[in-house]
């Protein structure tokens, strides 16, 4: 598909996007269905997107951006693919939503199944935070134990028992937790600190004969990105496995992005569950969790673990899903992304150079993030101070000016698709050098 134009755009030149704000302001909390999208940590009126194609999307008054968010991770093939909508189309004539089992749902489970390490058996659901709701439940029911062990500044999705030093939204609005849980809910969750082997050590003394399960995002993408070394994630395999606990790897974000077998894959680390999200949805709401089967045959109706959904295993997602790896396998999708991803590292290199405050880039294959630390980018999660945020804000809104999209947070990591090519590359490294210069 070839990209169209790209228009000049201005955060106060938006009046579409601020009418359709004022009235989303009425009928939805803060206007939108997600608080980060509400730029609260930028400053300005949300942009209103009325379309994407390919590496762009267009706002409700038809300015163009390139787009670095690509709905937050899922549009690994850029938005529109001909092939996915093609695939959409079919299954659409075919009907939305059955309440039953389709052949769709079988064979994306299969293609899960072979790819990810570790994963004998799939379950669908329609979310992330699904996705990992469930994975604890059948943790718990599988090791008869009631704690589960997180890390601060990773985010597992809304679950009222991981909301608690959580990552990008509530680091976003500078807050720990959330209102509205109870202590209780929380009681049976311990959260450590990222790479501090000694800490997790000390706790599995204390505590191991009492944990189910240790959940972490292998590629922490949530308070920013914070890679992890092989080693402390190994510890966390290890100590798992002599305490008998489960090790689940939260892939939401890092499967089928980082590489066809994700995080796992790419580390040579195989946990007891994963839990995946966005790219195998094609850009529907689809979450999936699998593991072993001897853990996952405790799931009704085999089992006495309960979880269902109406909408589980949706005929159109599974679609989009399906076409989506199929895409990446036939076109060496992953080969293209961390080629892709190497091409920015070399172009941005250079302007972060130049850069009047600190600018850090942290890269796991199209993955990348902005780091404005001035100590450096971090491997913990750690707060920006107010100057830092500032700098952000200021940025955001000059790469804006120059038509390109960022998250509109300091905390959350960016994502190419295949549909960014060397043109779309190199624009976003001369619109940071423009931004940064004219931000000193």
């Amino acid at each position: 598909m070839s990209p169209e134009p790209v228009a000049s755009a201005r955060p106060q030149e938006r009046p579409r996007s601020a009418e359709l704000y004022e009235r989303a302001c009425r009928v939805i909390p803060g206007g939108v269905s997600s608080p980060v999208r509400a730029f609260r940590a930028v400053g300005g009126t949300p942009l209103f997107i009325a379309r994407g194609a390919g590496a762009q999307v267009f706002d409700a008054d038809g300015r163009a951006y390139l787009d670095f968010v690509c709905s937050w991770g899922p549009l690994i093939a850029g938005h529109a693919h001909p092939q996915v909508v093609a695939a959409l189309q079919e299954a659409l004539s075919r009907g939305t939503t059955y309440g039953a089992p389709c052949a769709a749902e079988v064979e994306l489970a299969e293609r899960v199944v072979a790819a990810y390490p570790a994963a004998e058996q799939v379950r669908f659901v329609s979310s992330g935070t699904e996705a990992v709701m469930s994975a604890i439940r059948v943790a718990r029911a599988f090791t008869s134990r009631d704690l589960i062990v997180k890390f601060a500044g990773c985010y597992h999705g809304h679950a009222d028992h991981l909301l608690i030093a959580a990552g990008s939204g509530l680091a976003t609005f500078g807050r720990p937790s959330s209102a509205g849980v109870p202590e209780a809910f929380i009681a049976c969750t311990r959260v450590l600190p990222l790479d501090d082997e000694a800490a997790a050590a000390e706790l599995f003394a204390r505590e191991g004969a009492r944990i189910a399960a240790v959940i972490i995002e292998p590629v922490p993408a949530n308070h920013g990105l914070l890679p992890q070394r092989r080693a402390f994630l190994q510890s966390l395999r290890e100590l798992t496995r002599q305490h008998g606990a489960l090790l689940i790897f939260d892939e939401v974000i890092s499967g089928f992005r980082v590489g066809r077998g994700g995080a796992a894959e790419r580390l040579g680390i195989a946990p007891d569950l994963a839990t995946f999200g966005k790219v195998i949805g094609g850009g529907m709401p689809v979450g999936a969790f699998g593991g072993a089967r001897k853990i996952m045959s405790r799931l009704a109706p085999d089992g006495d673990t309960y979880q269902a959904g109406t909408l589980s295993g949706n005929p159109v997602a599974m679609a989009a899903g399906g076409a989506t790896l199929d895409l990446l396998s036939r076109e060496s999708g992953w080969e293209r992304l961390e080629a892709s991803g190497a091409e920015l590292e070399r172009l941005l290199l250079p302007v972060l150079a130049a850069a009047p405050f600190p600018v850090h880039l942290v890269r796991i294959g199209s993955l990348f993030w902005l780091s404005l630390h001035g100590a450096g980018a971090p491997r913990t999660a750690a707060p920006l101070t107010a100057a830092e945020s500032a700098h952000f804000a200021a940025l955001f809104h000059a790469m804006l000016d120059r038509g390109i999209y960022l998250p509109p947070s300091a905390y959350e990591a960016c994502f190419l698709s295949l549909a960014h090519g060397s043109a779309e590359l190199a624009r976003f490294a001369e619109a940071l050098r423009g931004s940064l210069a004219s931000i000193a």
